[in-house]
């Protein structure tokens, strides 16, 4: 079957099945969930054999070993899979949630309903266990999925798709309802981005460039975000020992993160004190560290910063640094070099803070806290979809609300306008 016929039939059964899963209600999706997780346990054998397929194939095609570590479906893994299906079948359903119902003059009732966005394409790269992760908070928000994974991880995949079918069934849900595209050609995606007969948004999940390729080439909505550009400011008034705790998790708990810290913006004021502390844990862990001028004269393993470092996101040991004046420099620094992911605050001023929350453009703002934290899990959202920097529908970590869309819903008891 050519590509582009077997990808509109994609698109037709996930339209399809999409019409039964918003009027699926939780009881069943729920079930759904706890019976793929239990399809998992019950396949963790074949799971890990058709990984091995993979790893294989990519060790012999050259892929680098930090994307062979995304690869890879351990037993740990598998077990992280099944405990992030158990913790979306306990959320809360946001399907049919009722808000802001009041009565207006003319004595109707004006309020909003939750409600699924319909047909979601999931575009990603190496790590299986987003398969996992898109298929579950796309059931429970009432949502189809069409699932187009990575080549190198296609055996991995297949697998983890059956496991997904088996549990459909089991809970008396269209198997449809995901669905991974088993091809492997390229085609299938330039396909899967413009089918707006069939699909209501687009999530890519990988590197910038296949971002990049889905946000030019899509005639669908896309929720996305090219660079986690993430700045901590320590500003004059900080408690040392929190800046530098701060500073130290949100750059080296994990280098290769959307949300670990790339440019270090300090206050003139105490950069004499913090700079030198932070230096040397940095060095003692390998961070290679970039700075201005002031910067560069306080540490002196620090290279001159040039103006393309300001604009990098690193994704490895390597840190911006640069001493700002006050906190109006630091936010001016801020919204022209950050990526509108996530910035911290460091300080014990409340005003300061508070003016920093209101001020900073990005989708996540923060006081006294680690920029690790700007994750679905840690926000509560169990698994996430994805991280949004656009401003329209959703923004930041897209869990299950951000799978769905607002109606407007009227109630009358014959009610006309006259």
């Amino acid at each position: 079957m050519e590509v582009t016929e077997y990808m509109n039939k994609l698109g037709q059964q996930a339209r399809k099945a999409g019409r039964e899963m918003s009027k699926a209600d939780s009881g069943k999706k729920n079930l759904a969930l706890i019976k793929i997780a239990g399809a998992l346990e019950n396949n963790r054998d074949a799971l890990v054999i058709e990984n091995q397929k993979d790893l294989s194939a990519g060790k012999a095609n050259g892929l680098e070993p930090a994307l062979l570590d995304r690869l890879e479906l351990s037993l740990k893994g598998i077990d992280s899979m099944i405990e992030g299906l158990h913790q979306v079948a306990a959320l809360a359903d946001p399907v049919g949630e009722i808000t802001d119902l009041s009565y207006r003059p003319s004595g109707i009732q004006v309020g909003q309903m939750r409600v699924p966005l319909g047909v979601i394409g999931i575009i990603y790269e190496s790590r299986p266990n987003v398969t996992i992760d898109a298929a579950a908070l796309c059931l429970k928000s009432g949502n189809a999925c069409i699932l187009r994974g990575g080549s190198e991880a296609i055996h991995s995949n297949q697998a983890i798709a059956a496991c997904i079918s088996e549990g459909l069934q089991a809970a008396g849900l269209p198997t449809e309802a995901v669905q991974v595209v088993e091809t492997t050609d390229r085609a299938a995606v330039g396909a899967l981005i413009t089918m707006n007969d069939y699909v209501d948004e687009i999530v890519p999940r990988g590197g910038k460039g296949l971002i990049e390729r889905i946000s030019q080439q899509a005639s669908i909505a896309v929720i996305k975000h090219l660079d986690g550009i993430c700045h901590v400011y320590i500003d004059g008034k900080a408690d040392i020992e929190k800046a530098v705790n701060i500073a130290s998790n949100a750059k080296t708990h994990r280098y290769g993160v959307c949300n670990a810290m790339e440019t270090l913006l300090v206050a003139e004021s105490i950069a004499a004190e913090v700079l030198p502390l932070l230096a040397s844990l940095y060095i003692d862990k390998g961070v290679e560290l970039r700075g201005c001028l002031k910067t560069c004269s306080l540490i002196p393993e620090c290279s001159r910063a040039t103006d393309e470092d300001w604009d990098t996101e690193y994704l490895a040991a390597i840190l911006s640094i640069k001493t700002v004046a006050d906190m109006d420099e630091a936010i001016e620094h801020i919204n022209q070099h950050s990526s509108g992911h996530t910035e911290t605050i460091v300080t014990e001023d409340y005003t300061l803070a508070r003016r920093f929350l209101r001020e900073v453009d990005s989708s996540s703002v923060m006081v006294n806290a680690s920029t690790r934290f700007a994750d679905g899990f840690e926000y509560g959202l169990g698994a996430e979809i994805g991280i949004s920097t656009d401003k329209l529908h959703a923004r930041g970590p897209v869990g299950l609300k951000g799978l769905t869309s607002l109606k407007y819903i009227v109630l009358g008891d014959g009610h006309i306008r006259v």
